[in-house]
């Protein structure tokens, strides 16, 4: 763990995180393999550890500090997201899902809410430790292949809002929504001009959980990261103040101030996977012994464990470029957190797979906890884009001219 090029508040950041984890979150996992796996989401993850998050700082990063929360350095917050999104995610992924929604829709809130909104559900925020954020974009008809991107009608959100008096009533319907099952309060994308393009026609909404006509429908039990509740969510002629329409019309041009760090922070929770699975493979094939040596000394286990430490530093070196780039709104930003996104979905799952192997049958054990590290890992080929998707963009990026389209008529 190198602090080469932090500053000294990132340092301190990274310290007292590394020690929650180690203290308070890797021993309650290790300890409680079995509640993974209560069917009960709000019986999953104890009240305790929200609260240990609370105490560290890193519950409410991205709140103005004007309302109480812990104000980054703008000119290094991606990066500083990524640091502790990492350092929580080598403890839980899922828990690391849970609080890194806070910290992206709290800079969505803190740049479009009206302030005495603000006022509001930041003292909210800020009162309540089990209090989450969600973020209500992905539809059953439409997720990742909205973003490639296409602007055409045919691409519109489902969810359509339309202005009635003073307020809005929306209908529709999200899927996969991350803190979708717990939260208490959304950000909602809803089509709100069916004659125009998506990028044209989409706004965006702060919508609290209580509101009538809003329907927490199920929580989507997913194969890893399952100490976050994904959610789908229902609106049925739900009436919805007009000064908590937040953006009207560019939503998601809008928008990049949370997609950006999304795909940073998506990275670093994978590389926080990757870096708890080579840790705990190093320690086990530094004491166990087969063939009457300890397994680091089989040469088929030392070149997997290199493979492993050097999948790490490369996904570890392109993240650093990437937040850099999203840091300083430089023009390869877009592009860098996309790549980022696929090569960590991709290398840190072949190091948990390397982790489960160089286990033998232990690794497959759920008691063991190496199955839980390639499960999670597993899951985040999906999250923020599929790999596929984000290669298309990647592609539409470097070159807009010349790259195919992907919906709309054919001609």
């Amino acid at each position: 763990m190198s602090d080469r090029g932090l500053s000294e508040d990132q340092r301190l950041m990274r310290q007292s995180c590394r020690d929650f984890v180690d203290k308070v979150v890797t021993p309650f996992i290790r300890a409680n393999w079995q509640r993974e796996w209560i069917m009960e989401p709000n019986e999953r993850l104890p009240k305790e550890i929200l609260e240990g998050a609370e105490k560290v700082g890193i519950r409410t990063l991205g709140v103005p500090e004007e309302f109480g929360g812990i104000e980054l350095d703008k000119a290094s917050e991606v990066r500083t997201f990524a640091i502790i999104a990492e350092e929580i995610a080598r403890g839980d992924s899922g828990l690391a899902d849970k609080l890194v929604q806070n910290w992206k829709v709290s800079v969505l809130l803190r740049q479009f809410a009206p302030k005495h909104l603000q006022q509001k559900w930041f003292k909210r925020l800020l009162e309540d430790p089990q209090f989450l954020l969600a973020h209500c974009l992905t539809e059953p008809r439409g997720a990742s292949d909205r973003w490639l991107p296409y602007n055409v009608p045919e691409a519109a959100m489902q969810t359509r809002a339309v202005k009635k008096g003073k307020d809005w009533i929306i209908n529709g319907r999200k899927h996969f929504i991350s803190n979708g099952y717990d939260a208490g309060l959304y950000v909602v994308y809803a089509n709100t001009n069916t004659s125009v393009g998506m990028l044209q026609g989409t706004s965006s909404f702060l919508v609290p959980r209580d509101t009538p006509g809003l329907t927490v429908a199920r929580c989507n039990e997913t194969v890893g990261c399952r100490f976050m509740n994904n959610g789908e969510i229902a609106f049925d002629d739900m009436r919805v103040p007009e000064d908590h329409l937040l953006v009207e019309s560019d939503a998601l041009g809008k928008a990049g101030i949370y997609f950006r760090p999304g795909k940073i922070i998506q990275a670093a929770k994978n590389l926080g996977v990757g870096v708890a699975a080579f840790e705990r493979t190093a320690e086990y094939v530094q004491n166990y012994v087969q063939g009457g040596r300890i397994l680091i000394k089989h040469q088929a286990v030392a070149l997997r464990l290199a493979d492993m430490a050097t999948r790490i530093e490369a996904v570890r070196a392109l993240l650093e470029r990437a937040s850099r780039a999203v840091d300083d709104n430089a023009p390869d930003a877009d592009v860098l957190c996309n790549m980022v996104k696929v090569f960590a979905s991709e290398e840190i799952l072949k190091v948990a797979q390397n982790a489960m192997e160089l286990h033998g049958g232990s690794g497959a054990m759920l008691d063991v906890g190496i199955e839980k590290l390639f499960r999670d890992a597993a899951i985040f080929l999906h999250m923020d884009a599929t790999v596929d998707i984000s290669r298309l963009k990647i592609i539409k990026a470097m070159f807009p001219a010349t790259a195919g389209k992907y919906a709309g008529p054919e001609n």
